[in-house]
């Protein structure tokens, strides 16, 4: 097995990440999967995806032919194809980094997911899957920014392990949920 880490360059690899995504969806896996092993929040529209890729292609990784992990790259100006997510970037408008305020700065993007298939994890693929990003996108952006669910631990120390910081914690009592924004500084 040699995975292979590169940016998104076909429809197929659309929705191979797609699929992957689907299969790791918090509603699709059980409490205790979730708990051990992590989960992804967001379900993409596919034609919103396939136009995400165009503009920023995200990174992938690869076993042969097969998607085994991705990483999408999401410029803020598809903030509003993606309703679940505007909550989270007019709560980014509100902050800083670097004493400059996230509105005004146009050198970052918000990772809009990371996912490894099962059978992958724990094999780096997500470290590789970062580390290419950064290599792709650091011409044009100095970080990246997401938010991750406090009780997704798994995603919080494999984020820090990279090298991301907590920026600001939230609770969003609608969703029941806590969440960390977290920050990578290329």
């Amino acid at each position: 097995m040699e995975i292979i880490f590169s940016s998104v360059a076909t429809s197929e690899e659309v929705t191979q990440i797609l699929d992957l995504q689907a299969k790791n969806h918090v509603s699709n896996v059980s409490p205790a999967v979730a708990q051990e092993q992590g989960f992804v929040t967001v379900k993409h529209d596919p034609l919103v995806l396939q136009r995400m890729n165009e503009v920023a292609p995200s990174i992938i990784a690869k076993d042969g032919e097969r998607v085994v992990g991705y990483a999408l790259v999401m410029p803020r100006s598809f903030a509003a194809d993606i309703p679940i997510l505007q909550p989270m970037f007019d709560l980014l408008d509100t902050l800083s980094w670097h004493g400059i305020p996230l509105c005004e700065n146009p050198r970052w993007f918000a990772m809009g997911q990371i996912c490894v298939a099962e059978g992958y994890r724990g094999m780096g693929v997500f470290d590789g899957m970062y580390l290419k990003m950064k290599e792709v996108c650091q011409g044009e952006y100095d970080f990246v920014i997401t938010e991750i669910a406090e009780r997704n631990v798994r995603s919080i120390r494999a984020h820090e392990r990279v090298g991301f910081e907590t920026l600001h914690t939230f609770s969003d009592a609608m969703a029941g949920e806590d969440w960390r924004v977290v920050v990578w500084d290329f």
